[in-house]
């Protein structure tokens, strides 16, 4: 039995420990936004927050994860959409297909809040989940965007 603080509610999952937390978001807990992409931390598709700190939940141990540690998913962002970088996303027409982008999504908001005024090679240092449909110059603007740096505002 594992305890769990997803998106400020405790949740008991019965899981052994060495199930992945993709899973337990996905499966147990039913928060699909979460997405599972490669299975082995290189996709970037499952990315959470875990005290702050944008981690890929494909290869996080639930056993490795304390009760007092604080899970936010895509879902756990905001209430409806309205975070500084879900609104740029919208706004800058940042997805196509759409798989990665919840991941991608997670990653931004983990830079601005390290680094608030990221520059363009803060973003890329930081933005390392793949997008197979190529859109990363829209996302770096919607980064931007966010971050009230913006000086183009094109939807690119």
């Amino acid at each position: 039995m594992a305890k769990l603080n997803i998106n400020g509610k405790v949740r008991d999952v019965r899981v052994e420990d060495d199930t992945p937390l993709l899973w337990v978001i996905r499966e147990h807990v039913g928060l699909t936004g979460t997405k599972y992409g490669c299975g082995v931390a290189q996709c970037g598709a499952c990315s959470v927050h875990i005290n702050g700190e944008v981690q890929r939940s494909c290869s996080v141990p639930v056993g490795s994860v304390k009760a007092t540690d604080k899970i936010v998913t895509i879902e756990g962002l905001s209430p409806n959409s309205s975070h500084p970088v879900q609104k740029a996303w919208a706004a800058v027409d940042v997805p196509q297909c759409g798989y990665c982008q919840s991941g991608q999504i997670m990653a931004a908001a983990a830079l601005l809040k390290k680094t608030p005024r990221p520059t363009d090679q803060d973003i890329d240092a930081a933005m390392t989940n793949i997008c197979r449909c190529g859109t990363y110059q829209r996302i770096r603007e919607a980064v931007h965007m966010a971050a009230g740096t913006s000086t183009t505002g094109s939807k690119g």
